[in-house]
């Protein structure tokens, strides 16, 4: 005689089995759904940076102060591709520091206009600006992740800038009925008419770095997502040392006019750096 305890565990394992299963066909096809084309090579990964390098360019990197913002620095640095790096913020991104051939803005956003001058003369832009609803209110965020960053495009097209990068989001779309992703999308879009030589928009899913502000929903994505992401590394996320690392061998590159790179290309584009890092 089975006892009616027994029926009921099995039952759950059975339902747990199945869900399990059914979670990861799901994520299996999220890993797998998004475009492979292969890395634009041309040439050794070191032979196109010592190629650049010979070019004398100079960049700026807006919102260095953020978590993306300073790990870019810190690759942009070691890689040596640039002749001059200015960073461009409310706030110094460090001052206890001193680079060589490093140089920083601080700059008001509600008053950009007024700091044109520190957006002359720059060849390649990053912009890692951003914020979020939750920690700036709904027109807060909107007047960040919108009106700063195109007002920044703005001024660095005017000021010079051939290759403007934005770091975007997974999933951006202006005509989202989510907020964020339409304001993501938008702004995509309100940049591409500015008619750079070179736009490259990064959409990375959720990053995975502990972050020293207190965002309590992403902490809980990332304790989800971190056994997740060792199985599926592109379904749902993506490390920020691969973003950045991307961001830099990209610029190498050959491009495209507009370039729109989401998760998986990001993700395959920084395991490229990284054994080339070895």
């Amino acid at each position: 005689m089975v006892l009616p305890e027994c029926n009921c565990i099995r039952i759950v394992v059975g339902i747990v089995s199945v869900l399990v299963v059914f979670f990861a066909v799901i994520l299996n096809h999220l890993e797998n759904s998004e475009p492979t084309t292969p890395p634009r090579m041309t040439a050794d990964i070191k032979t196109l940076q010592e190629n650049y390098r010979q070019k004398n360019k100079t960049c700026f990197i807006l919102g260095a102060s953020g978590e993306t913002g300073k790990l870019l620095f810190k690759e942009i640095l070691n890689s040596q591709i640039f002749s001059k790096i200015t960073l461009i913020g409310r706030r110094l991104a460090f001052e206890n520091e001193a680079y060589e051939n490093v140089f920083q803005e601080v700059v008001d956003f509600e008053k950009l206009d007024d700091y044109a001058a520190a957006f002359q003369g720059h060849d390649v832009g990053y912009c890692c600006l951003g914020t979020t609803k939750a920690k700036s209110g709904e027109q807060g965020f909107i007047r960040v992740d919108h009106d700063y960053v195109l007002n920044s495009a703005k001024l660095a097209k005017a000021g010079g800038c051939s290759h403007f990068n934005l770091e975007s989001s997974k999933g951006a779309d202006k005509t989202s009925s989510f907020l964020y992703l339409k304001i993501k999308g938008q702004v995509e879009a309100d940049i591409e008419e500015l008619d750079f030589d070179r736009y490259t928009v990064f959409r990375p899913a959720v990053l995975m770095v502990d972050r020293q502000e207190s965002r309590p929903t992403e902490w809980l994505a990332r304790k989800f997502l971190s056994p997740v992401s060792s199985i599926f590394p592109t379904a749902l996320s993506i490390p920020i040392s691969s973003l950045v690392k991307a961001m830099v061998i990209n610029t190498v590159m050959e491009g495209d006019k507009v370039e729109i790179l989401e998760n998986k290309p990001i993700y395959n584009l920084g395991r490229l750096a990284e054994k080339t890092d070895k």
